[in-house]
């Protein structure tokens, strides 16, 4: 059985030919690669985590493939990934935030759902990745270097 990021390596090499670029397919060659992962996953070739239908599936396949040729150094040019929004998911899998998701779209007044969104909001902050700052003090002119240097 083969893991799903090599079989969609595998696949965009077959049909678009090695290349040392980013791969970008075509309209027709991604249509060509998803056939490909469709069968594999048919036959069992291709590692899949639940059952689908044959209509789930295909939905699924390109949605993985647009995952891979972003993420994988063969399939991108090389180039490490960089998510667009970091934390953008946190509280996604939250209980707390799921059942604060929950009771606000069974709300309809205006000032519960204010009240709710707020705390759904505090505990999404207090779950986000804290950002980083790449600071260098040495940048900073004299007055403010001086002045934050120690902090």
């Amino acid at each position: 059985m083969m893991k799903q990021g090599d079989a969609v390596y595998q696949a965009i090499v077959n049909v678009c030919g090695q290349q040392d670029t980013k791969y970008e397919p075509s309209k027709e060659q991604r249509a060509s690669v998803k056939q490909i992962l469709f069968d594999g996953f048919k036959a069992g070739t291709i590692v899949l985590g639940k059952e689908y239908t044959d209509e789930e599936l295909s939905a699924y396949i390109p949605g993985l493939i647009s995952n891979w040729l972003r993420k994988d150094k063969r399939l991108n040019g090389g180039v490490a990934y960089v998510p667009a929004n970091p934390g953008s998911r946190a509280g996604s899998s939250d209980p707390q935030v799921k059942a604060m998701r929950l009771l606000l779209a069974s709300k309809t007044d205006p000032e519960e759902r204010a009240e709710i969104q707020g705390f759904i909001d505090a505990r999404v902050a207090t779950l986000k990745p804290a950002k980083t700052v790449d600071l260098n003090i040495d940048d900073l002119p004299e007055a403010l270097k001086a002045k934050y240097a120690t902090k």
